[in-house]
């Protein structure tokens, strides 16, 4: 059977980092003095320096666009879903064509490119993402097209699962994947802490990446889903009125380090030499480092990539598998792994050629 390879990946953010920004635009609506003071606690605890927006955060222009964060988010009159989807068709272009142009594909490879997939949970339109990457680049009109929307953080997994299914059925297929998210289109005026995480820890990015039977970067070995019982509304992702609603309990952490604790992965971590798991948050990582008993720099990647990018839903765990491949020796083995709705973890076992 053929093998399917993850030969590179690009990666690719906005160039406004809104970090500080977005986090005491949120304090300040708090009314509550309790809340702001446990909002700058959960702050602090992040463990996130830069997150990046296509939304302009300076308010010293004078001037009166959407694009800047200011006027995009007014008080008492955030954007209900048609304009932030009016946002998300005009931006997320320009986002797509810069991370597409970083992987620097050769003729060769571009010209064998037979599908396209794209993850996306943070905005649609259509014709979507998928023809845009045709039209940017030129490919057949005969290229097949794929979507993966609305799974959330995991989406990239699930992506890949696909891809490896195409070439292991077809050795001379060429696979090109975007990953790309917009989060900061979906900021709530809310008093609910919960909700207020997203000004807190979401962030735009994207990535793209080639796979194909090429024996070069990871090889795909093995894919497994997992979703945790009695956890199904402890993440859930909805589209309202007022943008998309995310919803992520405290919960999550606890009941995701249990159930690593008690799974099989657990027993096969020392095979296992390079962990790319997806930075939800801080909490997310040190349950999945607790749940599985790894050593303090296991998730050395992982941490790296969430202070310096924040979560972009389903691009991030590219971000962090594009630093282990920089790194990785031949022969290495890894694994992959991401969370969203269900609670689910998918997974993606990997070895470096």
């Amino acid at each position: 059977m053929t093998t399917a390879f993850l030969n590179r990946i690009a990666t690719a953010v906005p160039k406004y980092d809104v970090h500080d920004t977005f986090v005491v635009f949120a304090e300040k609506m708090l009314t509550d003095p309790r809340l702001s003071t446990i909002f700058r606690r959960m702050a602090s605890r992040a463990d996130i320096v830069h997150r990046y927006s296509f939304l302009d955060p300076r308010n010293d222009s004078g001037q009166i666009s959407s694009h800047y964060a200011h006027e995009f988010y007014r008080t008492g009159n955030f954007p209900n879903t048609a304009r932030r989807m009016e946002m998300f068709e005009q931006n997320a272009p320009r986002l797509m064509k810069k991370v597409v142009n970083q992987l620097a594909l050769s003729e060769d490879e571009r010209s064998g490119i037979t599908h396209v997939l794209v993850t996306c949970c943070t905005g649609f339109y259509a014709p979507g993402l998928d023809f845009e990457i045709v039209d940017h680049l030129g490919l057949s009109a005969d290229v097949e097209r794929t979507m993966v929307g609305f799974m959330g953080c995991y989406a990239a997994i699930n992506a890949l699962k696909l891809a490896r299914h195409i070439v292991r059925s077809d050795p001379k297929a060429g696979v090109l994947m975007v990953n790309l998210e917009l989060c900061t289109l979906h900021f709530q005026e809310t008093q609910e802490l919960d909700q207020m995480l997203s000004f807190l820890i979401f962030a735009d990015g994207a990535a793209a990446s080639l796979i194909s039977a090429r024996e070069q970067g990871f090889a795909l070995d093995s894919f497994k889903a997992v979703t945790v019982p009695e956890t199904k509304g402890l993440i859930t992702w909805k589209i309202g009125d007022l943008g998309f609603d995310m919803f992520l309990s405290g919960k999550v952490p606890l009941d995701l380090s249990r159930s690593l604790h008690g799974g099989e992965l657990k027993d096969e971590r020392d095979g296992i030499d390079l962990w790319a798991v997806h930075p939800g948050g801080r909490s997310i990582l040190d349950a999945v480092e607790r749940g599985l008993e790894l050593p303090a720099d296991a998730l050395a990647a992982s941490r790296e990539v969430l202070s310096a990018f924040g979560n972009m839903s389903s691009a991030t765990v590219m971000f962090v598998l594009q630093r282990i491949m920089q790194h990785a020796r031949p022969g290495q083995r890894g694994c992959a792994m991401a969370f969203g709705p269900g609670l689910t973890a998918e997974t993606m076992r990997f070895h470096a050629v």
